[in-house]
C-alpha cells in the first residue's frame, strides 16, 4: 500500500526488505536494515522505518526499546496507517486487545480498504466476542474479495454466531451453487455442508435440514454424521418409523454406545418397562460381549424384574471380577428398593461362596460348575463398597478385611479401605493405605495421583509432593512442573489444604495459578480463528467459541474461586499483622525464666527464617534458571509473549483491599455458574462486609431463585433486614427510588413480621433439619446475643444419630472456632466428646492423647515387626549355618572312612 510518507527507491527496496525480513523473523537482519535507512540524513525520524524497527525490537524480546521506538514513529507520521498497524500488533502481543482494536481503526482511517489490517481487527474482534463489529469487517473483507473462499465463510459465520440464521444459510447456499466443480471425497466441502446443515437445525427449520443432507449426502465425507442426524431429525419430524434402520445400523456399529439406545426406543416408541427390557435383551443376544444392554435395563426395571436383571449383571460382573462393578451400579442407589435388592443380592452371593463356591443354592443343587476363587473377594469388595456408600463403615470395613485377608496383593482392595476411612473422616489412615497400595504398584500412575490426593486431603503438602515427583520432569520441582502442566486438580486440592492450614498466601498463589491457567486457554483461542477457516473444520470451531464463553463455569474454576474469596473474606475479618519483634516485647518487666525462654524461642524462629530463606532463594535460582531455559526455548515461537507478575505468597495474604480481590474472582461466577446457590451465598458475604445493600439484596433475590429453602438463606436475609435497620438509624435517608426498592424487598422477604418472628417461625417449621436449626440459631445469636446459650442448646441439643458427618464437623468448628457464637470452649468439648461416641473413625473428634497413644501403638507395632523380621532373618541365617555345617560333618567323615589309597587318589 502507498505510504503517507514515502521513501526513494534505494531506501523504499530497504524497507521491503525489512518487511519480509521481519516476517521470516529474521529479527536481526531486520535491525541492520533498519539502521542503513535511519542513518541517512534526511530519513532519521522516517516514522513507518522507527515502527517497524520497534516491532522487530519486540521480536527479540526487548519490549521496552519496542514501545519507544514504535511511539516516536507513531508521533513522527500520525497520519501513517504503517505506525498505526504495527502500534496494534504491539499492543496485540501485550494481550491488550482493546487497545490494538482502536489502533486498527486509527489505521482504517487512512487506509480503508487494507486487507491484512482487515484480517487482524476482525481477528481480535472474534477474539473479544464483538459480533456486531465482526459482521462489520466481514462484510468488508467480502465486498474486498468475493472470490475467496474464507470471505464468504467468515461473512456468514458473523451472522450465524449473532443468531441470523436464514441470512448464514443463504450465504452458503449461494455459495455453494457458486462452486462449479466438487471434487470426490472433498473433505472441505463435506464439513461445509454440515455446518450450513448445523445451522439450519439450529434455526429450528427441521424439514429443510432433512432435505438438505439428503440432497447432498452423496457430497459428505462424514457418513457416521449423516446417519446421526437423520435418526435424529426424523425422530423430532415424527418420522420414527425410518429413524428405527438407522439407529439399528448405528448400534450395530457401536454396540457400546448409549445414546443410540435411547433414541432407538424412542423410534421404536417403546414405554413400559417390561417391553423396554425385553427389547434389550434381544440385543444382549445380538451382541453379547457389549456391556450397554446389560446395564441400561437396570435404569428401567422395577421390582421382581429389576431383581432377575440385576441378578444376571451383578454375577457376570463378580464371576469376571470387574474392579468398577460398584461404580456401574451406584446410581441405582438413589433408589432405597433398589438398592436394598442389590444389598439382599451381593449378601446372599457372599453366604453361597463362602459355603459351597456358587452364588446360590440352586446352581450347588443343580450341579453347575464352582464359581472361580476370585468370586468371593469381588463380592467381598462389592459389599464393602455398598456398605461405605450407606456410610456403614464397620460394616464396610468387616468386608474389606475379610477380603484383604483373602488377598492381601489385590490393590483395589487397598484403594478401597483408605476410601472408606476417608469417608469415615480419617484422612490420615486413608493415606496410609493409599500408600501401601502406591508402594505395591510404582508404576501405576493413577494410584500415584490418587495417593497425592489423600496426602492433600490430610494436609501433607510436601510428601504429596515427593509422591508427584516420580512422575515429573527432572531437573524441575514438581510443584512447578505441575504448575506448567496446567495440572488443576493438584492445585485445587493444594489451595484447599493450604487454607485448612491457614497459610492464606500458599493457598492464595495456587488460586491464582488455576486463573492464570484459564486466562491462558482462553488467550489460545486466538490461534484457532484463522486455523479453523482455512481448515474448514467449521462445526468444531464454532463448539469451540460457544465452550470458551462458558469456560469459567468448570468445576476447576469454582472450586478456585470459592477457595479464593473465602480466603479473602477471612483476611478481611481478621487481618494478618506484622510479626512483633523484641524491640516491642516490654522485656524490662519479664521475670528472667521468660526472658531466658523468649531469647531462645527468638534464636530458633530466627534460624529457622534464615534455614527458610536460604531455601527459597535457592529455589528462586532454580526457577529463573528454568524460566531462562524455557524462554530460550521459546523464543522462535512466542517471542512476545508478555511476563507475567510472579505470585509471592507473602504479598498476597496482605492485600490492600481483600474485598475487592474477592469480587475479581466472583464475577466470572455470577456471568457463568449463576445455577450453583453457593455463588450468590459467596457474593452475599462479600456484599455484606461491603455494607452495599442492594446488591446484598440481589444476592438474596437469585439465591431464592436457585433454591429458596436452602438453609444459608435464611440467615443472609436475617442478616439483611439486621443491616437495613442499622443504615436506617445511623445514615441519612436513602434515595427515594432507592427507599421505594428496599421496601418492596422487606415485604417481599418478610411481609409485616420482625425478623426475631420470622426467626421464630423458621426454627419452628425446621426442627427436624440440623442445617436449618444451625442457621436459625445462628440468627438468634445475630438478633440478640443474650441468648447465646439458648442458640447453642438449640444445635447441641439435636440427636446424634440422625446427624451425618459433615454436618457434624460444621457444627462443632463453628463452637470450636469461636466465630459464630463466640467463645463456647466448653460446649466444644463436650460436642466433640458425644460426636466422638457416634463417630468413632472421625479424626477431628479424638483427643490429643488418644491420637498420641495411638501414634504411639503405631510406632511400637511397626518396631515389632521389624524386631521379628530380623529375628526371622537371623534364624534362618542360624539354620542355614548349621545345616552347612552338618553337610560339612558328613563330607569330612566320608573322608576319613575311606581307605588311604582311594583318597590320595581322590585328592
Amino acid at each position: 500500500m502507498p505510504s503517507s510518507d514515502p521513501l526513494p527507491p534505494k531506501e523504499g527496496a530497504l524497507f521491503r526488505k525489512l518487511l519480509k525480513c521481519y516476517e521470516l523473523k529474521q529479527y536481526k537482519n531486520g535491525l541492520k536494515l533498519a539502521k542503513q535507512i535511519l542513518s541517512n540524513p534526511r530519513y532519521t525520524e522516517h516514522g513507518e522505518t522507527l515502527a517497524m524497527k520497534g516491532l522487530t525490537l519486540n521480536g527479540l524480546g526487548r519490549r521496552d526499546e519496542a514501545y519507544k521506538y514504535v511511539r516516536l514513529g507513531l508521533r513522527n507520521d500520525l497520519r501513517s496507517h504503517v505506525c498505526w498497524h504495527v502500534y496494534g500488533l504491539l499492543q496485540r502481543s501485550d494481550k491488550k486487545y482493546d487497545e490494538a482494536i482502536k489502533c486498527y481503526r486509527n489505521a482504517l482511517k487512512w487506509e480503508k480498504d487494507n486487507l491484512q489490517i482487515l484480517k487482524d481487527l476482525s481477528l481480535l474482534q472474534i477474539q473479544m466476542r464483538d459480533l456486531e463489529g465482526y459482521k462489520e469487517t466481514r462484510h468488508h473483507l467480502f465486498t474486498l474479495r468475493p472470490s475467496q473462499h474464507a470471505s464468504w465463510i467468515g461473512f456468514s459465520m458473523s451472522y450465524h454466531l449473532l443468531g441470523d440464521y436464514e441470512m448464514a444459510n443463504n450465504i452458503l447456499e449461494t455459495f455453494s451453487q457458486s462452486q462449479t466443480s466438487i471434487e470426490a471425497h472433498d473433505y472441505r466441502h463435506s464439513e461445509l455442508l454440515l455446518y450450513q446443515n448445523q445451522i439450519l437445525i439450529e434455526s429450528s427449520d427441521l424439514q429443510k435440514a432433512l432435505d438438505h443432507l439428503i440432497k447432498y449426502e452423496s457430497q459428505i465425507v462424514d457418513k457416521l454424521a449423516v446417519r446421526e442426524s437423520m435418526g435424529d431429525l426424523y425422530i423430532k419430524l415424527n418420522q420414527e418409523e425410518k429413524a428405527v434402520p438407522i439407529f439399528e445400523a448405528l448400534i450395530k456399529r457401536n454396540p457400546e454406545n448409549v445414546l443410540y439406545y435411547e433414541q432407538l426406543l424412542k423410534a421404536r416408541k417403546l414405554t413400559e418397562s417390561s417391553s423396554i427390557v425385553a427389547a434389550y435383551r434381544e440385543y444382549q443376544a445380538q451382541y453379547p460381549y457389549a456391556l450397554c444392554p446389560r446395564r441400561l435395563p437396570l435404569n428401567i426395571a422395577e421390582g421382581d424384574e429389576f431383581r432377575q436383571v440385576a441378578d444376571e449383571y451383578l454375577r457376570r460382573g463378580l464371576r469376571k471380577g470387574i474392579p468398577p462393578l460398584f461404580v456401574n451400579v451406584r446410581s441405582l442407589h438413589q433408589n432405597p428398593a433398589k438398592a436394598s435388592i442389590i444389598e439382599k443380592l451381593t449378601l446372599q452371593y457372599f453366604e453361597n461362596l463362602t459355603r459351597s463356591g456358587h452364588f446360590s443354592r440352586e446352581d450347588a443343587d443343580n450341579g453347575v460348575a464352582v464359581e472361580p476363587a476370585s468370586a468371593l473377594v469381588w463380592t467381598a469388595l462389592f459389599l464393602a463398597q455398598h456398605y461405605d456408600y450407606m456410610r456403614d463403615t464397620d460394616r464396610a470395613l468387616e468386608y474389606i478385611n475379610a477380603a484383604i485377608d483373602h488377598t492381601p496383593t489385590l490393590i483395589e482392595l487397598l484403594i478401597t479401605k483408605g476410601r472408606i476411612f476417608k469417608h469415615a473422616g480419617d484422612p490420615v489412615e486413608a493415606y496410609v493405605w493409599l500408600e501401601e497400595a502406591q508402594s505395591m504398584d510404582t508404576a501405576d500412575r493413577y494410584i500415584n495421583s490418587k495417593c497425592a490426593k489423600y496426602m492433600l486431603r490430610a494436609n501433607m503438602v510436601q510428601e504429596a509432593e515427593e509422591i508427584c515427583s516420580k512422575f515429573t520432569r527432572e531437573g524441575v520441582s514438581a510443584m512447578d512442573n505441575l504448575n506448567e502442566m496446567q495440572c488443576m486438580w493438584f492445585q485445587t486440592e493444594c489451595a484447599r489444604a493450604f487454607q485448612r492450614m491457614g497459610r492464606w498466601g500458599e493457598a492464595l498463589k495456587k488460586c491464582y495459578e488455576v486463573e492464570r491457567h484459564f486466562a491462558e486457554i482462553i488467550e489460545d483461542q486466538f490461534d484457532f480463528h484463522t486455523y479453523c477457516m482455512r481448515k474448514m473444520t467449521l462445526r468444531a470451531y464454532v463448539g469451540l467459541l460457544r465452550l470458551e464463553d462458558v469456560l469459567r463455569r468448570h468445576p476447576f474454576y469454582f472450586k478456585a474461586a470459592k477457595c479464593a474469596i473465602e480466603v479473602y473474606i477471612r483476611l478481611y475479618d481478621k487481618p494478618l499483622k506484622a510479626e512483633t519483634t523484641i524491640e516491642e516485647i516490654d522485656i524490662e518487666n519479664l521475670p528472667p525464666s521468660e526472658l531466658k525462654k523468649l531469647r531462645s524461642k527468638q534464636r530458633k524462629a530466627k534460624k529457622k527464617a534464615e534455614l527458610e530463606s536460604a531455601q527459597a532463594a535457592q529455589a528462586q535460582v532454580k526457577r529463573e534458571q528454568h524460566q531462562k531455559s524455557k524462554q530460550q526455548a521459546n523464543q522462535e515461537t512466542d517471542p512476545d509473549a508478555p511476563q507475567l507478575d510472579e505470585l509471592i505468597a507473602e504479598k498476597l495474604e496482605r492485600p490492600d483491599d481483600p474485598l475487592d480481590k474477592a469480587t475479581e474472582f466472583l464475577k466470572p461466577l455470577q456471568q457463568l455458574a449463576k445455577e450453583r446457590i453457593e455463588t450468590h451465598l459467596l457474593a452475599f458475604e462479600v456484599y455484606y462486609r461491603k455494607n452495599k445493600l442492594l446488591l446484598m439484596l440481589q444476592s438474596i433475590r437469585r439465591a431464592r431463585s436457585v433454591d429458596p429453602t436452602h438453609p444459608v438463606l435464611h440467615s443472609c436475609i436475617i442478616r439483611f433486614m439486621k443491616a437495613l435497620l442499622q443504615a436506617t438509624k445511623q445514615g441519612p435517608p436513602f434515595n427515594g427510588h432507592v427507599q421505594q426498592v428496599l421496601d418492596k424487598a422487606t415485604k417481599e422477604l418478610i411481609g409485616q413480621k420482625t425478623p426475631q418472628q420470622l426467626n421464630d417461625e423458621f426454627i419452628a417449621k425446621h426442627n427436624a433439619s440440623i442445617l436449618h436449626l444451625y442457621e436459625g440459631a445462628r440468627g438468634l445469636y445475630e438478633l440478640d446475643p443474650s441468648k447465646k446459650d439458648q442458640a447453642v442448646k438449640l444445635i447441641t441439643s439435636y440427636d446424634l444419630s440422625k446427624l451425618r458427618l459433615e454436618e457434624a464437623i460444621q457444627i462443632y468448628t463453628a463452637l470450636r472456632d469461636g466465630d459464630v457464637f463466640g467463645d463456647c470452649e466448653t460446649e466444644a468439648n463436650d460436642y466433640q466428646q458425644a460426636c466422638h461416641q457416634r463417630f468413632q473413625y472421625a479424626r477431628i473428634f479424638r483427643n490429643i492423647e488418644e491420637l498420641e497413644a495411638q501414634l504411639q501403638e503405631k510406632e511400637k507395632a511397626a518396631a515389632a515387626a521389624a524386631a521379628a523380621k530380623l529375628h526371622a532373618e537371623t534364624e534362618d541365617e542360624q539354620q542355614q549355618q548349621q545345616q552347612h555345617n552338618h553337610q560339612q560333618q558328613q563330607l569330612n567323615h566320608l573322608d576319613s572312612s575311606k581307605p588311604p589309597s582311594v583318597a590320595a587318589g581322590a585328592s
